[in-house]
């Protein structure tokens, strides 16, 4: 079989998802044409050479209907011969659109793909696309007491795995603290692309990083999901996660250009990563934010490999709890789960966050000499994908 690989990848600095943040102005669409425009460039590629741009987008309404992956390409001004496609697999969206190119590529009916994601949570709000209707209302016959939010799925695991809240706002506060660390040390420079804003000027830093964070300061936060009703409904709940042990409403992009290795020769680039094992599952929509500990253990079976194996690992961030109870299954080496912070400091665009991850893995590969890196992030709905690159 083909091997598909990574030539490169890139992501937006986050900027905060709310009016005036630093991207709010840029429409979703240009965010990812941009983002898509500086991956060819970098590399000198000709755009009439993608076979097909995949792109990740959960809120799929709005500014970022109709098919936002096309119409990013064209408007990034890549040919119109060149296809594209948006996926929704809520959170892991553009993680999956990694998974569909690759696998096009091993299949053999890809040989340039570019698989991205986008999401703007300042001009797209999070649940948007529910207040034209209830998508849940026919899961009722199956689940008559309904379904939580994920905020409640985060308390959940926290009660189950014994998370209380200082545990929590120490994670937080490390998220901030090394994300902090590693752009101070330039550690982000390769993977960031600048964005052009509207009002002139560019966007290059993280918005959504707070070096000053600290544990007073995040243990004055109050609960963010306390809600009676389902108190009484889950009495094990102690109500410990807050804003600040929580990733932030975000706006980002991200993209990678995946080839076959053939390929890559034959145009003269330099592959950065192979793609070595992939997995999706599902698990209790419920609890919906403990998928990535059985796709885990699925990846780990089908790859033949010991979580000992690998170099490091991008657990989504999408609450404290999410990550600490992925460790505490596996006895992970806390050192190696986002050692350059997650998306509590680097912010969680949705649709753009699962090649935003696989990003900052590959660079923390290549700066410290490791070789194998495992990416996974929980997704509505109890889905979560998982991922092993093999860094070159």
């Amino acid at each position: 079989m083909t091997a598909a690989v990574i030539v490169d990848i890139i992501r937006t600095a986050s900027g905060r998802g709310k009016p005036g943040g630093a991207l709010s102005a840029v429409h979703p669409a240009d965010l990812l044409a941009q983002t898509l425009r500086a991956l060819v460039e970098r590399q000198d590629l000709d755009p009439e050479l993608v076979d097909d741009v995949i792109a990740g987008c959960v809120g799929q309404v709005g500014d970022q209907a109709q098919n936002i992956a096309r119409t990013a390409l064209l408007v990034a001004g890549f040919p119109e011969s060149v296809p594209g496609t948006s996926v929704d697999r809520q959170c892991g969206s553009s993680q999956q659109a990694v998974h569909f190119a690759a696998q096009g590529v091993m299949a053999g009916a890809y040989d340039i793909v570019i698989a991205g994601g986008v999401e703007s949570m300042s001009r797209v709000p999070i649940g948007t696309s529910r207040s034209l209707g209830d998508p849940n209302a026919p899961l009722r016959a199956r689940y008559p007491e309904g379904l939580a939010n994920q905020g409640i799925g985060a308390e959940l695991i926290a009660a189950r795995w014994k998370l209380d809240r200082n545990a929590l706002d120490s994670y937080a506060e490390q998220s901030h603290r090394r994300a902090a660390q590693t752009a101070a040390a330039g550690g982000f420079d390769n993977e960031i692309v600048p964005i052009d804003l509207p009002g002139g000027g560019q966007h290059l830093r993280d918005e959504t990083v707070r070096p000053g964070t600290t544990l007073e300061g995040l243990a004055a936060l109050k609960p963010a999901y306390f809600d009676e009703g389902y108190g009484r409904r889950f009495p094990e709940i102690e109500w410990h996660i807050t804003a600040g042990n929580s990733s932030p409403l975000t706006d980002g992009a991200s993209a990678a250009l995946i080839m076959s290795e053939q390929k890559a020769a034959e145009l003269g680039l330099t592959p950065r990563a192979r793609f070595h094992s992939f997995a999706v599952g599902g698990s209790d929509p419920l609890l919906m934010l403990t998928a990535p500990i059985p796709v885990t253990h699925q990846i780990l079976r089908r790859s033949g490999l010991s979580i000992e194996e690998i170099d490091a690992y991008e657990v989504n961030e999408a609450f404290a709890s999410v990550p600490l109870a992925w460790a505490a299954e596996f006895n992970a080496d806390p050192d190696k789960l986002n050692p350059r912070g997650g998306a509590i400091a680097l912010g969680h665009p949705l649709g753009g966050s699962g090649v935003r991850l696989m990003a900052t893995l590959l660079n923390h590969l290549e700066a410290t000499g490791g070789r194998l890196g495992l990416q996974t992030m929980c997704e509505g709905g109890g889905l979560a994908n998982a991922t092993v690159i093999e860094r070159l």
